[in-house]
């Protein structure tokens, strides 16, 4: 407001006396790109750690300079078998087909059922499999085959009104 009232209508910032803010060096850039090859689940506060810069500039050298960006691995629900795929599609084609016959009687007619797993912990969680890549690369694929204390198998039935049943069944 003071340098207003003095008639500076400057919107730019003046340069200022210090150490300049950017560090961005290739050798930098290249150490970043050594450290994250090495342990693509170090975390950006570490890096500032080893290189002794700021946890901003991390970030920017790596979105910016390095194009890369943190991903958790794809959940994929089950790993199928060709066996599985192909029984899969031939269940599909018969439903398909039984739509064909009658669609109107169709959905009234139809009981789903699905089960799953229910697990006391999960020991490897979403935020856990997280690592830094590039913004062309693949994700990576966790499946939900871990080890846990413990596991319940629960089914359910429904149809398009309601739920008929859902049943626990201990493992074993």
């Amino acid at each position: 407001m003071a340098q207003f009232k003095r008639g500076d209508f400057s919107i730019c910032d003046a340069p200022r006396p210090g150490q300049p803010k950017t560090v961005t060096t290739p050798e930098i850039t290249d150490q970043f790109h050594e450290l994250i090859l090495e342990d693509r689940r170090i975390s950006a506060k570490s890096i500032a750690e080893q290189l002794g810069i700021s946890r901003e500039r991390v970030g920017s050298i790596i979105h910016e300079d390095l194009d890369m960006r943190k991903l958790s691995a794809k959940l994929v629900p089950k790993c199928l078998n060709a066996d599985q795929k192909r029984q899969r599609c031939q269940s599909s084609a018969q439903l398909l087909e039984f739509f064909r016959r009658d669609p109107n009687d169709f959905l009234s007619r139809l009981v789903t059922m699905d089960e799953t797993w229910l697990y006391h912990y999960d020991p490897v969680t979403k935020q856990q499999s997280v690592e830094w890549r590039h913004s062309a690369s693949p994700r990576l694929k966790k499946f939900r085959v871990q080890k846990s204390a413990g596991k319940v198998l629960a089914l359910m039935f429904w149809n398009q009104d309601v739920i008929l049943l859902i049943d626990y069944l201990p493992k074993g």
